[in-house]
Order: structure tokens, then C-alpha cells, then sequence
């Protein structure tokens, strides 16, 4: 399989030594400034580049009829018409706010967490994220998946970074420290005793690891899907 690689980055790199040692070809590389490149040779394109330019590298792979892998996070308000413009092009698209496996089984755990916690009143959500220092956006997109499964399945209303009311609103508490990859908490509390859900990256290869293997999951496919999809867990908790 020959890929592009949209940002070149530490998990840009990752995904880079990952996948050639899968088989794999790198066939182009398009970092912040880079200009004149292309990427009609490759079979499928994984962007992990910046908020600002992820939208414009994925229009690009439509317009090329080239499948993309996203993991870049903080673009989605401009996520609908990605897919619009990716139904209108006959693409093929995955975005996650996280590829690692590990992370997309922890997902269905919080879902159905959150629908076995709704009818107990007694305890409060909490959300925590902690990250490494580069990361540029707060809260992680990982968080926010965590929080909209919890709130498509309980009571709550909305997440924020400042919440003003706990009855409806889930409290997303960022934290940036150098050199961790990625560790996320939900924690249910009460006046009696707390149950709490954690999953902590050890590294990148993870993340990493789910790019290349959803990128190898959309060849030949069109259509818009999701990390359900790719690992075959759509059914498995109905």
C-alpha cells in the first residue's frame, strides 16, 4: 500500500516506521511548508497535520478520489461539510479523535457505563485528559467523544471547560504535562464511593498502529465510516 502522510510530526514519524514495517510504502510526505507536492501515486492519505490545514488536505483527497485517514482534532466545525463533500466526490473517509485500538474499546466501555449509571442520580460525571505539552487543542478530541457517548446516554445536557450547573453539564478538566501520551478518566462520584474508568497511552505506537490498520481497512471501500467499522463493534453491545 503506498501512502501520503499529511503532517510530519511525532506521530507523523510514528505512523511513518509503523507502517513500513507492515509492508508499506511512504510515497509522499507533506509537512507546514511544504509546496509542489503530490499525491495522486499514493493509494490512501493519513493526516495527522494541524487544525488548520486538515480540512483543506482532506478536500484535497476527495477531489484526487484518494482515501484519508484523519486523526487531526480541533477542525470539526467544518466536519459536516467534509462528509458532504466526501458523499458528493464518491470518497472514502474515516475520522477519529482517536485511532488507538485500546482507545475505541474504551469508547463502548463509557457507553454503556453511562446507560447502566443514568437512572443513579446520586452520582456526579467528572472528565479528565491529560496530555503532553504540544498538544494545541483543549479539551482533547478524545475527551469529547468521551463526553457526547456519556450525554447521548444520560441526562446531561452539554461538556465544558467551566461548568456552572453539574446537573447538566459534564466538567472537562484539561491538563498539559510533558511527555504523556495520552490519559483520559471518567470518574462517576457520590457521597458513599466513586467508580472510575481510565485508559493511559504508554506511547504513540497505538495510536499510530490504528491509522495504518483503518488505512488498510478502507481500501477498496467508499463511503464515510467510523473506528466502529474498522474493528467490527458495531453490533457486538447491542
Amino acid at each position: 500500500m503506498k501512502i501520503a502522510l499529511f503532517g510530519y510530526g511525532k506521530m507523523g514519524k510514528t505512523i511513518e516506521r509503523i507502517a513500513v514495517k507492515r509492508g508499506h510504502e511512504i510515497v509522499a510526505v507533506i509537512d507546514v511548508d511544504t509546496k509542489g507536492y503530490d499525491i495522486t501515486m499514493a493509494d490512501v492519505a493519513i493526516d495527522f497535520s494541524t487544525p488548520n490545514a486538515a480540512f483543506n488536505n482532506i478536500n484535497k483527497c476527495f477531489n484526487k478520489n484518494i482515501p484519508i485517514i484523519s486523526g487531526t482534532t480541533g477542525w470539526l466545525d467544518r466536519f459536516d461539510i467534509a462528509i458532504e463533500n466526501c458523499n458528493k466526490r464518491n470518497g472514502a473517509f474515516i475520522y477519529a479523535s482517536n485511532f488507538s485500538l485500546g482507545v475505541n474499546l474504551f469508547f463502548e466501555l463509557n457507553t454503556q457505563l453511562a446507560k447502566m449509571m443514568r437512572k443513579f442520580k446520586a452520582y456526579n460525571i467528572t472528565l479528565e485528559e491529560i496530555h503532553h505539552t504540544q498538544k494545541l487543542d483543549a479539551p482533547s478530541g478524545t475527551a469529547i467523544t468521551l463526553a457526547k457517548n456519556i450525554i447521548e446516554n444520560s441526562d446531561k445536557k452539554k461538556w465544558s471547560l467551566t461548568v456552572t450547573d453539574t446537573k447538566k453539564e459534564i466538567p472537562i478538566v484539561s491538563k498539559r504535562i510533558k511527555n504523556v501520551p495520552g490519559t483520559h478518566t471518567v470518574k462517576y462520584s457520590s457521597d458513599v464511593d466513586e467508580i472510575e474508568i481510565k485508559h493511559t497511552a504508554k506511547n504513540r505506537d497505538g495510536f499510530a498502529l490504528g491509522a495504518v490498520i483503518a488505512a488498510e481497512w478502507l481500501q477498496g471501500k467508499k463511503g464515510v465510516y467510523t473506528m466502529k467499522d474498522v474493528l467490527g463493534i458495531n453490533q457486538e453491545f447491542e
